[in-house]
């Protein structure tokens, strides 16, 4: 389980979050909606320790991360997904992936078949290079290489953003396969409602730095979460 509990973040004297409260369990996925500029990415830089915490609690399977560092965090389990991808242009497809070797030991430094299973196409294009690839390909890619750290929490920042229609579609029969296992928790942020609604178990809104709304999606009104969604 993550456990986030009354996190605070700034930017120099601005301040971001505000007292957030949040958790994510395997085998469910958790969604964070909110429009762009209300801290969804704030959040999980937060989690992932890309910016520290200001205060409030952040654990991990019962471990506190907040003196932990990126990569210590990455050993632990968490894997990252960012908004835009971060792939390496230069680099194979092959060689992107194994950039996720770096927080395995060295006897479990292989790509997964399971990787190729979820998205076949990058089977078949293992030698080119990253920057080649479409917007929808390289954002399957940026899935597979956080897959290659065989996470317990995987983390998703607005993996649709900029991406085809039947390649969503793909990203999401990828996510609900991982959910079902049961042995990995997803936390997912979105701006596209109809996807998160379709994949997610629990449902968080965020509005200027605060959750707004949370609970279980099961018998949510849609409509009202829209609403919320676009409180100014």
């Amino acid at each position: 389980m993550l456990k986030i509990e009354g996190m605070t973040l700034h930017y120099g004297a601005a301040q971001i979050l505000w007292g957030i409260d949040l958790e994510a369990n395997a085998g469910q996925v958790t969604c964070v909606l909110g429009r762009n500029g209300v801290g969804k990415s704030s959040l999980l830089r937060g989690i992932v320790g890309h910016h520290p915490t200001s205060g409030g609690g952040l654990t991990w399977e019962g471990r506190n991360l907040s003196d932990m560092r990126p990569f210590e965090r990455a050993r632990a389990g968490i894997a990252y997904v960012p908004q835009g991808r971060e792939i390496f242009p230069l680099l194979t497809v092959r060689e992107n992936l194994q950039t996720g070797f770096a927080c395995l030991p060295s006897r479990e430094r292989r790509i997964p078949e399971e990787i190729f299973e979820l998205f076949p196409v990058l089977n078949s294009m293992l030698d080119r290079r990253g920057g080649d690839l479409s917007g929808g390909q390289q954002q399957q890619l940026a899935i597979g290489r956080a897959l290659v750290t065989k996470p317990k929490l995987l983390i998703l920042d607005e993996p649709t953003e900029g991406i085809q229609p039947s390649i969503i579609k793909d990203i999401g029969k990828a996510i609900e396969i991982l959910r079902n296992r049961g042995e990995m928790a997803i936390l997912l942020v979105e701006q596209y409602l109809d996807f998160a609604v379709e994949l997610a178990d629990q449902l968080s809104v965020m509005n200027r730095g605060r959750i707004v709304f949370s609970g279980a999606k099961e018998g949510q009104d849609t409509t009202e979460i829209e609403r919320l969604m676009s409180l100014t």
